[in-house]
């Protein structure tokens, strides 16, 4: 911040500090001069933010702060044989103006650091608002980063440490479960599973699926802080909670991850890495997935209303998008494609162009591991190698079967597994988990 943004908030400061009215708001930026009388410009400047803000904007400080840099009072201000200089700070005093959903009450930086029981100290140092992570050996470093490998290349997981990631579940639960996601967001949203988002595309003629190259990267701290502000957080605590919920990718940590071969894999390998390296949703943080649909709000409402227009159905299952429709969107297919590539563009965000497929009626539709040609089922070899890897559990010991797994995780693993089967087949899901529970496991 250089020295005329400085005596811009402590100007802005003074006038939100009391009453919403000319002689109040002199007399205080008289006091933050530290001097007698407000000079002529002061009036002036008064006079302008009153015309241009009925009410005072007690949410927005640096709104107001940056609105006047831009008065004729303020270049009036720097033209003066004595310019402007301030001498005594008070503290911003900030309140939410408006909520549009329920979301808890926090005025201020005070308020927020009650809900989440540190110090303000303690928010300051975990809200790395200056990217502080970047340059940070491990012992300073918010989250523990692992690069693990996937087709193509790698994914950067960024699991918070234990005090950021309780910070980032209170957050959650007070502040983000409040504010409603898009009716096609279907991935981490309660109520709402890989069934939800299967079952409208169930039988479709065609079924278009796509997917967001870097999805949780491609969210930007710029986004995160306006959408808290659209759910009517004031600026200081947008800001912070934006701190605390991103983060940017360790220098160290990027140089040991592998540069793939081949013009294609480079590129996106390099385009990740711009990603990582501005302030980002961290693909690990309990926050991330809401965080993100919250952000796509816009794009998915897009996005269903580009498939309406075609006569199709859009859901979105964190970075998957699917498409489908009949003959209007069968017919209009590679157009159609197209526009949804412009639409996801527009939105800062980018599809994984290797991953884009059209599947017709004639061969397997394959939606986020379902087959959905007449009803969502799950896939037979994954039916037929669950039940098997049971029975081999129950028939030679599940310490045969774990591939390297730690105990708990097998088991975390196969829970899983089975859990999201019995979301599509519930029957089937059943009687694997009989079987899982036949299994002896000591």
């Amino acid at each position: 911040m250089n020295p005329r943004e400085q005596v811009a908030n402590g100007l802005a400061t003074a006038m939100l500090g009391g009453a919403w009215s000319r002689e109040p708001m002199r007399a205080r930026i008289a006091r933050a001069l530290g001097r007698p009388r407000a000079p002529r410009w002061a009036g002036a400047l008064v006079g302008q933010v009153l015309g241009a803000y009925r009410d005072a904007p007690a949410d927005r400080p640096r709104e107001l702060a940056a609105y006047v840099q831009t008065t004729p009072a303020w270049q009036l201000a720097w033209e003066h044989r004595r310019p402007p200089r301030i001498v005594r700070w008070a503290p911003t005093p900030t309140v939410m103006v408006a909520r549009p959903w329920p979301v808890i009450e926090l005025d201020d930086l005070g308020a927020l650091a009650r809900l989440l029981a540190i110090d303000q100290g303690e928010l300051a140092w975990f809200a790395d608002v200056r990217s502080i992570e970047r340059r940070s050996g491990q012992p300073l470093r918010h989250y523990r980063w692992r690069a693990l490998p996937k087709r193509g290349g790698v994914r950067l997981v960024a699991a918070p440490k234990p005090r950021l990631k309780e910070i980032q579940r209170r957050l959650l639960r007070h502040v983000l479960t409040q504010i409603p996601v898009h009716p096609a967001a279907h991935g981490c949203v309660p109520g709402r599973s890989v069934r939800t988002a299967v079952d409208p595309h169930a039988g479709a003629a065609i079924v278009i699926r796509a997917d967001v190259e870097g999805f949780f990267s491609s969210i930007s701290a710029g986004r995160i802080w306006g959408l808290l502000r659209m759910a009517g957080l004031p600026e200081p605590v947008a800001h912070t909670i934006t701190g605390l919920v991103t983060t940017v990718v360790p220098t160290q940590v990027w140089r040991a991850v592998p540069r793939p071969t081949g013009a294609l894999l480079l590129d996106a390998h390099l385009r990740m890495g711009e990603r990582l390296a501005t302030p980002h949703l961290p693909q690990g943080a309990p926050t991330s997935p809401v965080l993100a649909n919250l952000a796509a709000f816009s794009l998915d409402r897009r996005l269903t209303g580009l498939a309406g227009a075609f006569g199709g159905q859009y859901t979105r299952y964190v970075d998957d998008l699917t498409f489908s429709g009949g003959p209007s969107l069968r017919n209009a297919r590679s157009r159609f494609v197209e526009l949804v590539d412009d639409i996801v563009r527009s939105d800062r965000l980018r599809l994984n162009e290797r991953k884009t497929v059209v599947l017709g009626a004639a061969g397997r539709q394959q939606l986020l591991g379902a087959v959905i040609n007449d009803h969502p089922t799950v896939a037979r070899h994954e039916r037929d190698a669950l039940r098997a890897l049971l029975h081999n559990c129950a028939t030679r010991g599940w310490q045969t079967q774990t591939r390297g797994l730690e105990a708990d995780e097998f088991r975390a693993t196969l829970l899983g597994r089975i859990s999201w089967i019995g979301g599509l087949d519930p029957s089937f899901g059943a009687r694997l988990r009989r079987s899982f529970d036949a299994v002896d496991w000591s």
